[in-house]
Formats: structure tokens, C-alpha cells, sequence
């Protein structure tokens, strides 16, 4: 009641943020007249002046109310639009780092060329990322005359593109892209062998449109890059032709939690069939030397008991395409991992692509982790505020809509089967069509929005259907489902970019229609003709009650469904939706129909016949919400995981950089030397051990195994009152005399370039393997919750063991290698190829993502390591000694900022 009483008197914490920006709109507006007297080239002129007050030491909120309206003077006379109030406040939200929440037609993509120009005069770079190809080159394409207007270069990454391109694109003032095109080139670059080869530049600032569906919904599904692996067709076939005699009881299923497991029974009915093929020879399926097996059977097992064709996926030109849950879009290129994508291939009969090995991988958690300041802007994040804090530490700020909304929002409608549902959907369109009105119909699936095709195809009610299979005419769908009497059908609505304008899209029409003519009178003519067209075809769709949104279904998240009726009711047209559910839809069915089911039969509810109350509607939402948190807490864990290897992944990128950005890395051999030295001596010549337990044999091999050095240690072990010390200086000082003879012999220069090139291309051998072996711990880790212990304390434990023994193996394999290269004294230039792989680029099956997610274990809720606060981020750069964190910058021969007087690379920065 108190809380209710403090906001009537206060405003909410939203409303008091809004406020404070009113004196700098103020400022801004006032600014407006000064810069219409401006000439263009004048007004270009602005910025190199604003650039030369923040090299004099201004900040950039000093001077963003000068370049809030200089982008908006510029946008005036290059696009014919005025930002008004509401998108300026949007682009003082995405300056702040924050989210802004602007529903659909509020013009976001213009809201954000105020922050970018602003953020871009720096001359560090601003990225913006959207979700699809489409929407990059488009953005860049028209935003990009803004900027372009004021100096500002532009870059568009997508997919396709040279690494010459990639590296102009990023090196541009503002860069357009999407986001896994900006995640893979992170990666790649952290393959690369030189500085120079890299494409991207230090992170700077980054503004993510439709920025719940890349942080939120694509969050749990890692980039990968992998190799090709051991060839396993065979089995994925062998094991995919008995997985149909499998029965009911042979598997236990769970929706909720999108799993499939053999029970008791079933994996001896599973056995027998292995033996009856043939496969099995010997012992239960889930013994050690049966592991591969039972990896194919449960694979198998999920792709026919779990993954739906024309849902999960279609099958498109020899090929299992992934389609996505969130957009309904195919994802070419995308794999799943594990081998279930194999098995998939197997269960349709296209052929089978080899298994991939993971190269290299990231989550977009902590991708976007990197961006020392980080914004977004979506029409629906409100529903999400709690993780975007808690992950990104990003605050969702919602901003009013410039003109009110007026959209009628209708309670759900109800009905018992399925077949009802679609009876009513049909009346409604009927309806909706004899008054001239625009019709948007939503599914959650490509099987269900070809059903409801199918459906007015009989009724021969003309219509056009959106999904991935009509992936290519998205844009020019979407642009006339306005038209009056327009029946559009699609998969979903996330992310799409274009706006529903009532009576069609102008621009659309112009640049399909008029374009083309050559005769400019007779183009000035066509134009003139589609503009009235499109003028009188709004007022009719007008007149009718504005576009309906028709949705077939209620999505697991909020999200999509108000992502979908904020389709209608843009910019203060009117406009309606209404949800027609059935008992037999996923949602409902999942979370207690039969219940429902039961209580409605018993209130006699006839065939036909709806339920629609209030209650079902919050009802509903409370069953929305329970999946929300379920899918948060999976990528709360899965991030959990991720974050042990990304504390890894740093550590490695990072000393690649360094290794490349010096001039030579002998140093850096010659310690690894001095401790793959001690570290030999100490195995085979215990510390206060007698002469007689030494393994003096063992020291002998391993000497020659990795230095090639035929050593005398047995007649240095018979010697009086030696000691483990003097052996270890001796083994040292012959290595350091051989590596002394080889750089003598070959000349400084091309020893330096060799010991470069040959610790990288370890490095990024060891931590390829280093990958594959934490993947197996990841997948073998939560059987450990049986021991009551908590799997990823564990997984941290023996991650870390792990990467210890990989810096190990690196230094060993380092100094062997080194030791016995030899070099062609004709050679001008010593180049150590990278081993040539094909690399497939992929994000991970979102099942396996969240594996744990729903069960976690007592205690898995440990603390995820600490993150630096949002704030501090963008000061991470400079070095303090009390923030370990920002150490990974400190020169490698500088003094540790530890203050233990050492050098840094001998101390918080050695590699190992």
C-alpha cells in the first residue's frame, strides 16, 4: 500500500529518470534554430569541432547536447526525418549504457545514429549489432548517409566478406553487423599468427538492436569453431535403424525440461538390439569400452523422440537445417553439437557430414562481456529487467510512446480442441476481411503455420505465409501486410526490422515498381500514382479498425507474444489482437490440461464454445513466467560453466596478443627452458631424496626425449656430494649452450621468428585439445551430483587441473620442438605453416546447452566468479594495483603491480 501511495506521490523509478533528462532535451531543442541557418558544408564542420573540444579534454556528455543536434539537423537533410523528444531520450538511454524499451514504429533504428555519432567522434569505433544480414546492409546503407553527411565512415560486416573488407569494415568510424558475425570474428582473430592479420580493433562501445533476442533468447547457444573429427557415419545409421523398435517404456520423456533418458528396461532392450546387429559384442552399454555406443544410442534417442521435422528443423536440398525457435528462421550454416546433428541426418536419410571438434568458442554473455560500455534497444525487455541486470548489469529504461497507444488488446479465447480454435481463427479473418482490415496471424511453428494456410487455402481466402521457407521475401511481405483486407501468416515476429504500415510500404513499392523506369517523367508519374494509392489504401485499413494481430498460440515466453501485438497500434493508429488457445496447444498441455480439460467438460462447455476471462489470461501468464525462469536458470548455469573457461580463454587470447605484439619471445622460451628444466629434476630427483632413490635412468630419457641431449647424467649421479641442484644447472646450462650454437649457426633473426611462430602454433594445438578434454569433463561432471557433491565445484576443481597441464604440455612440447628443428642456412625467412584444417563456424544445440539447467544440485548455485562492475569497466584499461583484474595489461618486463618486486612475467603475468 505504502509503495503504491510513494509512487502516486513520487513517480516510479522510471518516470524520475525520464525527468532528469528534460533539461537536456531543453538544451538540445534550443540549439535547433542555430543549426537550420547552418550551410551543409557548415554543418559537416561540426564535427571535426566537436572532436577538438574532446582532444582539449571535454567529456562526451559535455558535448552531447552540440551532437544530439547536430545528428538531428543532419538526419533532417539526408533521410526527411526530425528525431523528436521521445528519440532523443532514447539516445541519451543508449550513451548512458542502458536498454531502451521503445515499442514498434518508434523508430528505433534512428535513435540510435544520436549515440553512435556521439560515442563514434572518439575515433575508437562503434559497432551496432542486429540480428540478420538484411537488417546490417540496410542500416548501414541508410543510416549511413547520416553519417556519412558528417564525415564519419562505415563498415557493414556479413558474412561473405574478405578478410581485407572485414578489417576496412572495423576500421570505419561505425560498423553495422550481426551478432554472430561479430562473435566468429572474435574468435578467428584469436587463431591468427600476426597483429596485422587481425580484423577487429580494441572493444569501445557496442549498441545491440533486438537486444532481448541476442542477449536472452540466443544466450544459450555458445558460437563454436570447430574441425573435422573422426568419421562416425556408419554408427549414427547402424544405431538409428534400431531406434524404431524401441517402445513406450523402453525412455522416460520430459517436455518442460526437453529431455529424453533410457529407462532400466529400455537400455536392455537397447543392448539386445546392439547384439542382435551386431554392434555389441560384449559387457552392458555402459562400459568403458561401450561409451561410444551409448553416446550414439542417446543421441538417437533425442533426435527421434524430441526434435520434430518442419519445427526443430526442415530438410532442405540434402540437408537438416536448424530452424530457430525464437525468429522461425533457418539458421544455414548452424549446427548441433554433440552428434546429434549426425543423428538427425540419419533419422531423415540425407547424408551424414562428418563430426566436428571444437577449435575455439564463446557465449554471448561473455562476448558482449568485452564491451567496455554496452547498450540496447528493443519494444520488449521490461519482462526480462532482472537478468539483464543481473548478467549484463544493464538497466531497462522504458520510454513513452511519442503519440499514446490505442491498440484494443482482447482477452483470450479458450476452446477445448484444436480443430475449434481454427474454426474460430477462420471466423474472425472472415470478419476482418469483409470490413477491408489487415490481418497479421501468428504461429510458433512452420507445421502450424502451413496447417492454418492449408486451412484458408480450402476456404480460398487469399493469404501469404511467412516462415523459413519463404525466408527470401520477408521484407516485401512483411511491407504490404498493411493493404486493406491482407491476410499475412507468420512463424514469428521477433527481430524482423520492418514496420506493418497501414496501406502498404511507400518505399517498398517505389523502389520495386518505379525504380526501374527510365524515363524520369514517366517514373515521376508511377511515383505520384503508388503515393495516392498508398494514401487512399491507409485511410480505407483506417476506417476498418487498423491492423488485427491473430495469434494461434501462446509462445513459452512473454516476450514473442508482445513482441507480436506490438506489431499493431504503431505510432498511434488503431488497431486490436486477440489470443485463441486451445487445450491441445504445447503450453497448455505441458503445464495441466487435463484438469482443465476435465473442470470445463463438467461445466458443460459445448463444442465451439470459448472461455474468456481475465483470469486466464494472468493464469496463463503465471504458466509463461514459470518457463521464463526455468530458461533463465539454464543460462544462469550454463554461464556458471562458461565463465570457469572464459577466466581460461583469457588468459590464452591474451598471451597470444602479447606474444605477437613483441618483437621476440626469446625470453619467454628461455624461462619456459629454465622450468621444463626444473620441472624434469624435481620428478626424477625428489627433493630430499637419497642418491640411491633417484631415477636416474628415467632423467637420462627424458633429457633426450626433450632437449635431443645425450646427457651423462649416470656418471654425474656417482659423483661425491652432488646435488639435485648442480645436475639441474648443468642439464640447463647444456640446453642453453645447444639453443646458443643454433642461433649462432643460423643467424639471431631467424631463430627469433621461429621461436615465435612455433609457441603459438602449440599454444593453439594444446588449447584446441584442452577444449575437447574440458567438453568431456562438462558432459561426465554431472554425474558426480549422485555422490553428493556439487558438480560444478567440481568442474571448477579439475578445469583448473586441467589448464595447469596444458601450460605444462605447452612448455614441454615448446622446448622439444625448438630443440630439434633444424633450419636450412639458405633460407631467407623460417615459416612454420599452421597445419591447414577445414573450420566450420556453428552454435551449440540449445538442449545441450542447458544440460543441468532444470535439475541443478544442492549447493549449484555456488557464486559465479566476480565480474567487474559496469561502472569500472571502461576503466579497466588503466593498471591498479589493488584490482587484479586490470594487471593483464602490464608490460611483460615491467614490475609485477602485485608489489612482490618481481617482474610481471615472472610473476602474476608468467604463462604457466
Amino acid at each position: 500500500m505504502f509503495g503504491a501511495l510513494a509512487k502516486r506521490l513520487f513517480g516510479t523509478a522510471n518516470e524520475r529518470f525520464l525527468k532528469s533528462l528534460d533539461p537536456t532535451i531543453t538544451a538540445i531543442n534550443a540549439l535547433e534554430p542555430k543549426l537550420q541557418e547552418l550551410s551543409d558544408e557548415a554543418l559537416k564542420g561540426q564535427t571535426e569541432a566537436l572532436k577538438k573540444r574532446l582532444a582539449a579534454g571535454e567529456s562526451l556528455d559535455d558535448i552531447l547536447p552540440e551532437a544530439f543536434a547536430t545528428v538531428r539537423e543532419a538526419a533532417k537533410r539526408t533521410l526527411g526525418q526530425r528525431h523528436y523528444d521521445m528519440q532523443l531520450v532514447g539516445g541519451m538511454v543508449l550513451h548512458q549504457g542502458m536498454i531502451a524499451e521503445m515499442k514498434t514504429g518508434e523508430g528505433k533504428t534512428l535513435v540510435a545514429t544520436l549515440a553512435v555519432y556521439l560515442n563514434a567522434l572518439s575515433g575508437k569505433g562503434v559497432h551496432v549489432v542486429t540480428v540478420n544480414d538484411y537488417l546490417a546492409s540496410r542500416d548501414a546503407e541508410w543510416m549511413g548517409q547520416v553519417y556519412r553527411f558528417l564525415g564519419l565512415e562505415v563498415g557493414c560486416i556479413v558474412h561473405g566478406l574478405t578478410e581485407d573488407e572485414r578489417r576496412a569494415a572495423y576500421a570505419a568510424d561505425v560498423t553495422y553487423g550481426t551478432n554472430n558475425e561479430f562473435g566468429f570474428d572474435y574468435l578467428r582473430d584469436n587463431m591468427k599468427f600476426r597483429l596485422e592479420d587481425m580484423a577487429q580493433r580494441e572493444f569501445n562501445f557496442a549498441i545491440v538492436d533486438e537486444v532481448d533476442s541476442i542477449l536472452i533468447d540466443e544466450a544459450r547457444t555458445p558460437l563454436i569453431i570447430s574441425g573435422p573429427a573422426e568419421d562416425s557415419s556408419e554408427s549414427y545409421k547402424n544405431v538409428n535403424k534400431l531406434i524404431p523398435d524401441l517402445v513406450d517404456e523402453d525412455f522416460e520423456k520430459d517436455e518442460k525440461a526437453r529431455s529424453v533418458t533410457f529407462t532400466e528396461p529400455g537400455a536392455e532392450h537397447m543392448e539386445e538390439l546392439l547384439r542382435a546387429a551386431g554392434l555389441m559384442e560384449e559387457g552392458s552399454l555402459f562400459d568403458i569400452q561401450n561409451v561410444s555406443l551409448l553416446h550414439h544410442s542417446n543421441q538417437a534417442l533425442r533426435a527421434h523422440k524430441l526434435f520434430q521435422r518442419d519445427t526443430d528443423y526442415i530438410v532442405k536440398d540434402d540437408k537438416v537445417v536448424i530452424i530457430d525457435e525464437f525468429t522461425g528462421r533457418m539458421m544455414e550454416g548452424r549446427r548441433y553439437s554433440e552428434g546429434l546433428h549426425q543423428a538427425l541426418e540419419a533419422k531423415e536419410g540425407v547424408s551424414i557430414q562428418q563430426e566436428n571438434q571444437t577449435l575455439a568458442s564463446i557465449t554471448f554473455q561473455n562476448y558482449f562481456r568485452l564491451y567496455p560500455k554496452l547498450a540496447g534497444m528493443t519494444g520488449t525487455a521490461m519482462t526480462e529487467a532482472t537478468e539483464f541486470q543481473e548478467t549484463y548489469e544493464l538497466e531497462v529504461i522504458e520510454i513513452p510512446t511519442n503519440v499514446k497507444v490505442i491498440r484494443e488488446d482482447f482477452d483470450d479465447e479458450v476452446y477445448r480442441t484444436a480443430a475449434e480454435k481454427h474454426q474460430a481463427i477462420l471466423e474472425q479473418i472472415r470478419d476482418c476481411q469483409e470490413r477491408k482490415q489487415p490481418i497479421l496471424v501468428g504461429t510458433v511453428s512452420i507445421e502450424k503455420s502451413e496447417l492454418l494456410a492449408s486451412l484458408l487455402t480450402k476456404e480460398k481466402i487469399t493469404h501469404q505465409v511467412l516462415n523459413a521457407r519463404f525466408h527470401e521475401q520477408e521484407a516485401f511481405i512483411i511491407a504490404q501486410a498493411g493493404v486493406p483486407g491482407a491476410v499475412t501468416i507468420a512463424t514469428n515476429m521477433a527481430g524482423r526490422g520492418t514496420d506493418i504500415q497501414l496501406g502498404g510500404n511507400l518505399e517498398m513499392r517505389i523502389s520495386r515498381e518505379a525504380e526501374s523506369i527510365k524515363d524520369e517523367a514517366a517514373r515521376a508519374k508511377k511515383i505520384a500514382e503508388i503515393e495516392a494509392e498508398v494514401a487512399e489504401a491507409k485511410q480505407v485499413a483506417l476506417a476498418a479498425g487498423g491492423l488485427y494481430v491473430i495469434s494461434s498460440e501462446r509462445h513459452e515466453s512473454r516476450r514473442i507474444d508482445n513482441q507480436l501485438r506490438g506489431r499493431s497500434g504503431r505510432q498511434g493508429d488503431p488497431g486490436a489482437s486477440k489470443f485463441f488457445l486451445s487445450l491441445e496447444d504445447d503450453l497448455m498441455r505441458i503445464f495441466g490440461s487435463e484438469r482443465m480439460d476435465s473442470m470445463l467438460q463438467k461445466l458443460g462447455l459445448q463444442d465451439g464454445e470459448a472461455i474468456v476471462h481475465p483470469w486466464v489470461n494472468k493464469a496463463l501468464e503465471k504458466a509463461q513466467q514459470k518457463v521464463e525462469a526455468r530458461h533463465f536458470e539454464g543460462r544462469k548455469y550454463l554461464l556458471k560453466y562458461d565463465d570457469v573457461m572464459n577466466d581460461q580463454r583469457k588468459v590464452v587470447f591474451e598471451q597470444r596478443k602479447d606474444m605477437m605484439r613483441a618483437e621476440d619471445v626469446h625470453e619467454t622460451v628461455a624461462d619456459m627452458r629454465s622450468e621444463v628444466v626444473e620441472s624434469m629434476v624435481e620428478r626424477f630427483i625428489p627433493a630430499n631424496a637419497y642418491s640411491e632413490q633417484w631415477q636416474v635412468d628415467s632423467l637420462h630419457e627424458e633429457s633426450l626425449r626433450l632437449f635431443g641431449l645425450d646427457l651423462p647424467v649416470h656418471d654425474w649421479a656417482k659423483e661425491e656430494g652432488i646435488a639435485d641442484q648442480e645436475i639441474r644447472e648443468r642439464i640447463a646450462a647444456a640446453a642453453n649452450q645447444k639453443m646458443a650454437a643454433k642461433t649462432a649457426n643460423f643467424g639471431p633473426e631467424m631463430m627469433r621468428g621461429l621461436e615465435k611462430q612455433i609457441l603459438l602454433l602449440v599454444l593453439d594445438r594444446q588449447w584446441k585439445d584442452h577444449l575437447l578434454s574440458l567438453d568431456h569433463l562438462r558432459q561426465g561432471v554431472q554425474l558426480r551430483a549422485y555422490g553428493q557433491r556439487d558438480p560444478l565445484i567440481e568442474y571448477k576443481r579439475e578445469a583448473f587441473d586441467l589448464f595447469e597441464n596444458m601450460l605444462a604440455e605447452v612448455r614441454e612440447e615448446t622446448i622439444s620442438l625448438l630443440s630439434r628443428v633444424e633450419l636450412r642456412p639458405s633460407a631467407e625467412e623460417v615459416v612454420v605453416p599452421r597445419p591447414p584444417q577445414e573450420m566450420h563456424e556453428g552454435r551449440q544445440d540449445v538442449a545441450m546447452a542447458s544440460v543441468g539447467a532444470g535439475a541443478a544440485p544442492a549447493g549449484a548455485e555456488a557464486e559465479a566468479p566476480a565480474r567487474q562492475p559496469a561502472a569500472s569497466r571502461a576503466a579497466a584499461a588503466e593498471i591498479d594495483p589493488n584490482n587484479p583484474a586490470t594487471w593483464g595489461k602490464t608490460p611483460r618486463n615491467a614490475a609485477c603491480p602485485c608489489g612482490s618486486g618481481n617482474k610481471y612475467k615472472h610473476c602474476h603475468g608468467k604463462l604457466g
